[in-house]
């Protein structure tokens, strides 16, 4: 369930890592609000680190957009799966090993920048990193699948299944790394989210004794989380809506709820349970005949988040996921 903090989450923890596509930003355009909220978690003392799983783009060229939308960043506060990957494969290979690339110009940087040398499908090498890259041919896929099933250790920068483009939804890279843990039988090490190594090598960058993972995500960000022992802030301005929240599995849960970056600068209160009403802010829920119910009225913050510990209380002790049919969320101001 989630917690309660009596302070602003700027002043609980002194690193937040910012999912970006969802929290900071949606295609090419911020989150409204959220270049402000960002410079206001700055100026309550929050590091700021933005942390992705997309590998294909340098973190220059991420900093360069954040810039443009107003969010101040520097090429040193973005962390990508490449990154993460880069630094697995250099504390395997040393300096100067041989890595087979495929994927995009963002691990291809990421590789030179930690000392290693990206190669050819057909060069010697010790190792083969994947990831995102538009331009990815089949024939290379062939024959790094071949090398891999051969016995070539592989690094996957991610395994998400989707990736947001302007034509829609589309197959992310982990599409291919399902294809060819099939055909080979072997299992990549994944840098990115939900997996570890993103959010430490993140810590490892930036710095920061209690940091806070921030996203939109229930299996990628928040699981990713709870895999690195971190708390985190889900908001809901990204691709986690009423349905997926009320169907969270405990995994799943974030450690604090807002609708969005807004809820870095206040304190983050808990619902709070009364036999089978839960209650939050001027906001009450319950579960009746498997269909939630809400009451009153308050910020819309206070309302998901009693809607999702309503949810999540029905959920464990029925293993039925509520009905939300005929809820609306509040308009935010």
């Amino acid at each position: 369930m989630l917690i309660a903090t009596d302070r602003p989450l700027t002043e609980a923890y002194d690193l937040g890592m910012f999912d970006l596509d969802g929290v900071v930003y949606i295609g090419q355009d911020a989150v409204p609000g959220a270049p402000r909220h960002i410079a206001a978690a700055r100026s309550g003392g929050l590091r700021c680190a933005f942390v992705t799983n997309n590998a294909s783009r340098a973190p220059a060229d991420v900093a360069d957009h954040l810039r443009e939308l107003g969010v101040e960043a520097t090429t040193s506060d973005v962390v990508t799966s490449a990154q993460a990957a880069a630094q697995i494969l250099v504390e395997r290979l040393g300096g100067g090993g041989r890595v087979v690339m495929l994927g995009g110009r963002g691990l291809d940087v990421a590789l030179r920048d930690v000392g290693l040398d990206p190669v050819g499908v057909e060069d010697r090498a010790e190792a083969v990193a994947t990831g995102y890259g538009p331009d990815v041919r089949w024939h290379d896929i062939m024959r790094v699948a071949v090398r891999v099933r051969d016995g070539l250790s592989w690094v996957a920068c991610n395994a998400d299944l989707t990736i947001p483009t302007t034509f829609g939804v589309a197959p992310g890279h982990g599409v291919l790394v399902d294809t060819l843990r099939r055909f080979t039988g072997v299992e990549p090490v994944v840098a990115g989210k939900p997996s570890r190594p993103l959010l430490d090598e993140t810590v490892r960058r930036v710095g920061g004794r209690r940091p806070l993972m921030i996203g939109d995500r229930l299996d990628t960000d928040i699981v990713g989380a709870r895999n690195a022992e971190v708390d985190s802030l889900l908001v809901m301005t990204g691709v986690t809506g009423l349905s997926e929240l009320v169907a969270a599995r405990a995994d799943e849960r974030p450690t604090y709820l807002g609708a969005d970056l807004g809820a870095l600068a206040v304190a983050n209160p808990a619902p709070k349970r009364d036999e089978e009403t839960w209650s939050c802010g001027g906001w009450s829920a319950r579960v009746a005949q498997g269909r939630l119910q809400l009451d009153g009225s308050g910020s819309v913050d206070d309302w998901w988040r009693v809607v999702a510990a309503s949810a999540w209380a029905h959920l464990d002790a029925s293993n039925a996921v509520v009905d939300t049919s005929g809820l609306q969320v509040p308009a935010t101001s």
